[in-house]
Order: C-alpha cells, then structure tokens, then sequence
C-alpha cells in the first residue's frame, strides 16, 4: 500500500530523533502530524560531544539563538582537532576549519607554500591558518570574513544529552507528540511489506505513513522488521570497541579536541565548560576491555565523575538506509568511528535529504534510489578521510599500526592518495564535507609531502611570492593579537 504521507513516525529519541524531529517539524510540521516513540528505560549513548562546522547551519535552521543554546548545553568552541602522535609516536598537529592562506586565480595556496618550502624557507601551512593560530594560543572570538584573511570557521564542543533535550522541548513545542514507551511488534502490510503501525508495550498502536528508525544499534524498523543488511567496513576501520568517561573540568579550556594516539587505537579528549568528555577507541584485537579501561583511567586529565561506559560498534553503513516507508537515520543506519566529528553531521545530512526528497504523494522507488545513492556516497567520502589517517601513519608499536600502514585501501582513496603525492593536488567531491584544506592538512600532518607544485605556484616571481606570504602573516597577526583568551570569551557571553 503506497499512499500520501500524512503520519510520520520517529522511533527512538536521543540527538538523531530529536534532530529528525525539530527539523521535519520546522519545515512540515503544517501538513503532517509526527510522533515521536522512545523509552526512556534504554537511555542513549549519549557522548556525541564534538562537532563540525555545519552545526551552526543546522542550529540556524532551526532558529536556534548561539548564546542560549552554549549555555543550555555546556559548549566550549571548537576550532579543530589536534592529533597527536599519528604520523609517528612524535608527531602533532591540527585539523583546522577554515582555510589555509589565500587561493589564487588557477591555483590553489597550499602550493606557493611548498615551493617555498622546497626552496630552503622555514614555513609551514599553518602559518597560514587563523584558526591554527588561534587555537596554539588559547584565543577565540567569531570573526567576519575578510578578503585579506584565511577564512575562520568553528563548531562547538557541547553535551548531546542536553543538546537532544533542548531540541526536545522545541520540537514538542511545535506539535511533534512524544510518547514514553518500548515497542513490542511491528505490523507489516502483508501485500508491500511496509510498516503499518507499531505496537507498544502500553497496549496502544501507532499507525504511519512514513517511519524514522532513530533506534541506535538496535535498528528495530530497519533491520529487524525489514532485514535490511550491513556494508561492513571493519577491514579498513578494525576499531571496534570505545570507552567513554567523563572528568572534572580542565584547567585550561583549549579551543580543539584532541586525539592521541595510542598502540590498541585512539583517545579523545574534549573540554567543556564543566566538565570533560575523555575516551577510547581501540581494537579488541590488540587489548581486552579491561586493560582498555584502565588505559584510558590511567590517561585522563582530573578525577572521573562518572563510570566508564564500554560499547561495541560495528564500522559501516546500512545497504539501503531508505527501505520501503523506513528510513535509518544515526546508528540505525550506519556506524563510522568519532575520529573527525561526524556523527551529528551524517544525521543532519540524513535529515536534510529526507526534507529533499519527501514522499508528499507516497514513496517513490526513484527518490528511495536517489536517496539511497547519496548517502552512500557521502558515508563513503567521510569513511575514506578517515581510513587515512590510520593508512598513513609511521608507527610500528603495534600489530593494529602495522597492518593499517599495509592494507588495501579502497580504490577512491587510493587515487586521491597517489594524486596527492605525485602532483600536490587535493580533490573535493561536489557535496563532500571535508574540502581540500582538509585533506591538504590531514596528508601533511601524517607525513605525506608531495613530489611537485603547481606550475602557477613555480612560476610567481620569488620576490612576490616572499610578499605574499609575509603579507597574509601580517594579516592573521592584528585580529590574532585582539583575541580574547577562549574560556575569557565564554565569559563574556553570560
């Protein structure tokens, strides 16, 4: 049966459902009713605490004012993600937002730096990122782009919880009714096979139209009603297991995540305004739970207030987030580890492609096909950025760093990889999150330098190119001095 949407229903709350919810109510609310079904028996995962810089987009789309919403959730800035020890047991530097110096016509800037490099000058990329030195010197305050400037960007570092109950309260606010209970069966239209209703352990149905599965791991519509199946990554990503817990505050609130590597995997540590978000990513295959727990307890800043959370996780993407009336959306449709941030990210992008190709007159094969088409690829270019950092480090402390230096790659990383060392050039897929500053800073930082430059950079008088560079320096040096200190900042805001 394929007929007019008119009920959607949200199963599961948490940061993907009220995200579903807050943005379909906004944009649809008018024309359709939404319900929203979780239990908060199950409770959430809930450590979903760094972001990139498209939160502000979807904070803006949904009205959200920035003040409120950094004191409703306890948010610090976010500038980029220091990542230490990757390359090698020695290695440190930032994946920042923003841009890197000024592109010039036919050629983009990180070029005219590694001619100046090659030519014996002591430069660097990041003398050219503002945000880079901003965040080394503790400094932040919003900044207007500026012709003369690197672009500056940020995202925040917050607690989800509050971040979903916030949107809660808008959502609720806006019609979406919430409903307290665990699903105990699901009805099937014998004829289709699309869900009809949802029978819940309070003796009541809910029928719909169109169905949101924001049911985390559990992936109750999705794979358990519809048995759809599951694109493992793990031969790329072997990571397969966290630990997360929280601790007192830090002393100094730095504008960045950091991610440290370590033989099993990767810790996270993530400042907020009262408390900190700490972490570990590992590899069963290298160290048990345990020892993985006490790694992480031996390596965090300040006393823990909370006990340690362990999960398992399976690296991947669902083969077909959109199923007949289901669509997955966070967990439920696919896993890739938190390294760069992206979690939130992928749901509002899931989000935002649902609102694109909503099924007003009933679900199209074709939109389901489209939709199913560019996720995937969009999990596929975040999967691939992530794969190389683990691909390109110089470590040999452990069995995990070695295979992941040696293995396969898939072949569209493998060719940005090969392109990049043979020529300097970074590519960006149209609708791909992370642009060539990214990917420039990420490929210099693990240690891969490229065997030419732009024949446009080469060809740049040496004297101009020794103004330019000093110019874009003199530039970054003015608004960097005015920064504020960034826990000064947050002050500042009430």
């Amino acid at each position: 049966m394929n007929r007019p949407v008119e009920k959607v229903v949200i199963l599961g709350g948490g940061t993907a459902g009220w995200i579903a919810a807050a943005m379909i109510a906004r944009e649809l609310g008018r024309g359709v009713d939404i319900t929203l079904i979780e239990s908060k028996r199950l409770g959430t995962i809930g450590v979903g605490e760094a972001t990139v810089p498209t939160i502000k987009t979807l904070n803006a789309g949904l009205g959200l004012d920035e003040k409120a919403f950094i004191k409703a959730v306890n948010a610090t800035f976010k500038l980029g993600i220091r990542f230490e020890g990757w390359g090698a047991p020695d290695s440190d530097y930032i994946h920042t937002f923003g841009t890197l110096g000024q592109d010039q016509p036919f050629c983009p800037f990180h070029h005219y730096v590694f001619r100046a490099r090659a030519e014996g000058r002591d430069v660097s990329l990041w003398d050219y990122s503002l945000n880079f030195q901003a965040a080394t010197r503790n400094r932040f305050a919003p900044m207007k782009p500026h012709p003369d400037l690197p672009r500056f960007d940020y995202a925040y570092h917050f607690d989800a919880g509050a971040y979903a109950a916030h949107l809660e309260k808008d959502a609720v606010r806006r019609g979406v009714r919430h409903i307290d209970a665990l699903v105990e069966d699901v009805t099937l239209n014998p004829e289709s096979g699309f869900v009809e209703e949802l029978v819940l352990d309070n003796g009541t149905t809910v029928p719909g139209d169109l169905f949101v599965d924001c049911s985390g791991f559990r992936a109750l519509l999705i794979e358990k009603a519809l048995d759809v199946g599951y694109v493992d990554w793990d031969h790329w990503l072997p990571c397969d297991r966290a630990i997360a817990v929280q601790s007192e505050k830090l002393r100094t609130l730095h504008p960045y995540t950091r991610s440290i590597a370590r033989p099993c995997g990767w810790q996270w540590r993530i400042p907020l305004q009262t408390r900190t978000g700490n972490g570990l990513v590992y590899s069963s295959r290298e160290i048990d739970d345990d020892d993985a727990e006490r790694l992480l307890l031996e390596n965090i800043e300040g006393a823990p207030t909370t006990e340690p959370n362990r999960l398992r996780f399976r690296v991947g993407v669902r083969e077909r987030p959109w199923c007949r009336n289901v669509v997955a959306i966070g967990l439920a449709g696919g896993f890739l580890e938190p390294l760069e941030s992206t979690s939130i990210h992928l749901i509002h992008t899931g989000v935002m492609r649902l609102l694109w190709c909503f099924p007003h007159q009933g679900v199209s094969p074709h939109e389901i096909d489209e939709y199913n088409r560019q996720v995937r690829d969009e999990w596929a270019w975040v999967r691939d950025f992530i794969i190389a950092h683990y691909h390109l480090n110089r470590r040999d402390d452990s069995e995990l760093w070695r295979h992941c230096a040696a293995m396969d790659l898939p072949d569209s990383l493998r060719h940005r990889i090969a392109l990049y060392r043979d020529t300097g050039k970074a590519l960006k897929a149209c609708e791909e999150l992370f642009g060539i500053p990214s990917w420039v800073q990420m490929f210099e930082g693990q240690g891969l330098s490229p065997r030419q430059v732009h024949p446009v950079a080469a060809a740049l008088p040496a004297e101009e190119l020794d103004a330019m560079l000093a110019r874009i320096r003199h530039h970054i040096a003015g608004p960097l001095a005015a920064m504020p200190e960034h826990e000064a900042f947050l002050g500042m805001l009430g």
